[in-house]
């Protein structure tokens, strides 16, 4: 990979994922805590291996690294591959980019939480993540989901001219695509996957900034509301997938 791409990831971990300054993390890590500690933890069992992409800010980690005998981390920011070391010894963590990366042996899960609106090209990393997955092993891809209700209520206000149109923390993380369910699975049919489950995460009729006063009991009764909801219209989209 060009030494633009790798700088660029190297710059968005230490200028978001190191930096506590953002007042609104807190709400991404709450509907993190949920997914983690619910629906992706009942997909592990005590044997699997595991292989998550990207260290993000490690609430997956926290969550979900005890409980399979194997978890390893593939990350290409040397600075949270430190992070990583530090606080999480037993992992495996391998400094790569998720494109160069060939693992020794596939695993029975791959985690893709927050990836794929992030690479150049995620039709082509799709196809290169085949070879890494077990022939019934998992591919769990989380995105931000575009047709999310507060990006429907921008649109109607006219702050934003499309539901696809890149927000201003769209370019502060580094995001260059917002996935609508359809179109994400589209990229892995096109990649040669199947999808077998798809859910969608919290409730979010407002942006971050204008939910910072909310509080914990309301935020967390947002992520149990979405259960009961269309998958479509959550912030945030899952799609379970198998190698066709």
């Amino acid at each position: 990979m060009d030494q633009t791409y790798a700088q660029k990831i190297e710059e968005i971990a230490q200028t978001f994922h190191a930096d506590n300054e953002y007042p609104d993390k807190f709400i991404e890590h709450m509907f993190q805590d949920y997914y983690c500690g619910g629906w992706l933890k009942s997909l592990l069992r005590p044997d699997d291996s595991v292989l998550e992409l990207g260290v993000g800010d490690g609430v997956t980690l926290d969550k979900l690294s005890g409980v399979p005998q194997s978890y390893t981390v593939v990350e290409g920011a040397p600075t949270l591959v430190a992070t990583v070391r530090d606080r999480f010894p037993k992992i495996d963590v391998v400094q790569s980019m998720f494109e160069e990366y060939l693992p020794e042996k596939p695993f029975d899960r791959v985690f893709a939480l927050h990836v794929m609106e992030h690479v150049d090209d995620p039709v082509s990393l799709l196809k290169h993540m085949r070879s890494w997955l077990k022939p019934e092993g998992d591919l769990v891809v989380i995105v931000p989901n575009c047709e999310s209700i507060h990006r429907q209520l921008a649109v109607l206000m006219g702050l934003q001219p499309r539901l696809d149109s890149p927000s201003p923390r769209d370019y502060v993380v580094g995001h260059q695509r917002v996935y609508s369910l359809s179109t994400l699975r589209a990229d892995l049919n096109t990649a040669g996957y199947d999808a077998v489950e798809e859910k969608g995460f919290f409730f979010k009729p407002l942006p971050n900034a204008m939910m910072l006063d909310f509080s914990h009991e309301l935020l967390w009764a947002m992520n149990l509301i979405a259960e009961t909801l269309p998958s479509a219209l959550m912030s945030n989209i899952a799609v379970r997938a198998r190698i066709s």
